[in-house]
């Protein structure tokens, strides 16, 4: 077996059989292209033959490219060529993994920017008018609205709600939200997403639904078809700017804000872990680093023995 194959044989099993989405297997290909075309230059063309010490130049030399890689980038390209040995390994194509011994880097642990309430306020009122505002001149910003205040209410990942069905709000005040892996998880819907939403639905959604083929996505473009994650970030650029925003806001601004606004309000981590649909608790403290600097700056400037 060629290696094209073998990495055609892995992905079919990594998007079939693990259920993983359509974005991560497209980052696994991309890693395996590379990683193929760098063995193919030294005259690899069979699993068979990589070795161990080819495998750790290969991650010493990405390391060590100018401009260098971000070490979640690297950490990520090691975990696709380490999945990919070891599936081959217990799928009896190769005898052994080359890959035992390889260490992944390190990924510094960045601090996530979130907006405070304020500005999360002035995001959502300049993206569209209020459910019972008028909406004659441009009926497209009450869909912007209800996008936003959806994805600010409940901390999903703009790609989990640009696939939300109509039905998938059909349960009163939550949302059914399928998240990494098909994994579905209950968030619950604040009144005012509720009501933005309901509005769409009432007074946008319709028209726009005549205009393409069916679908039962909640959230739809210009022409009827589903809106796309690219289109969600367009929307929500155009209301940063509008908001006169300078910070650069994204889809997961509004997700790094969710949880930052629940655990200063006193919400427990392990219940923001369930509501972002982390599977490991440790990826949701991170969050706690940044209500315990708001904690300490409060502290700084009010305890009269602090400085």
């Amino acid at each position: 077996m060629n290696l094209e194959r073998a990495v055609d044989v892995y992905l079919r099993h990594i998007t079939i059989e693990r259920g993983l989405s359509d974005h991560t297997s497209a980052a696994y290909r991309r890693d395996l292209a590379g990683y193929v075309t760098w063995l193919q230059e030294r005259g690899v063309g069979t699993p068979e033959e990589i070795t161990a010490p080819l495998v750790q130049e290969f991650a010493t030399e990405r390391a060590r490219a100018d401009p260098p890689p971000a070490a979640t980038s690297l950490a990520r390209l090691q975990s696709s060529v380490r999945g990919f040995h070891r599936f081959l390994t217990v799928e009896g194509i190769t005898a052994e993994d080359p890959t035992g011994k390889l260490t992944a880097p390190k990924a510094p642990q960045r601090l996530p920017k979130a907006l405070t309430i304020d500005q999360v306020l002035a995001l959502l009122n300049a993206a569209g008018p209020e459910p019972g505002e008028s909406v004659e001149a441009d009926p497209l910003r009450l869909r912007d609205r209800a996008l936003l205040e959806l994805l600010y209410a409940t901390g999903a990942r703009v790609s989990e709600v640009v696939n939300l069905d109509v039905d998938d709000l059909a349960h009163g005040d939550v949302v059914r939200v399928r998240g990494k892996g098909s994994k579905e998880r209950i968030v619950p819907v604040g009144s005012y997403a509720r009501a933005a939403v309901d509005a769409y639905l009432a007074r946008v959604r319709p028209a726009l639904a005549v205009r393409g083929r069916a679908t039962p996505r909640l959230f739809l473009g210009a022409r009827g078809s589903a809106l796309s994650r690219q289109s969600a970030w367009l929307i929500i650029q155009r209301a940063a700017d509008d908001a006169g925003l300078s910070a650069h806001v994204s889809p997961h601004t509004l997700r790094h804000s969710f949880a930052t606004h629940l655990l200063q309000g006193g919400a427990d981590v392990r219940v923001v872990q369930e509501l972002l649909g982390h599977s490991s608790v440790a990826t949701t403290q991170i969050y706690t680093h940044v209500t315990a600097d708001a904690l300490r700056d409060v502290y700084v400037t009010s305890h009269p023995r602090a400085r």
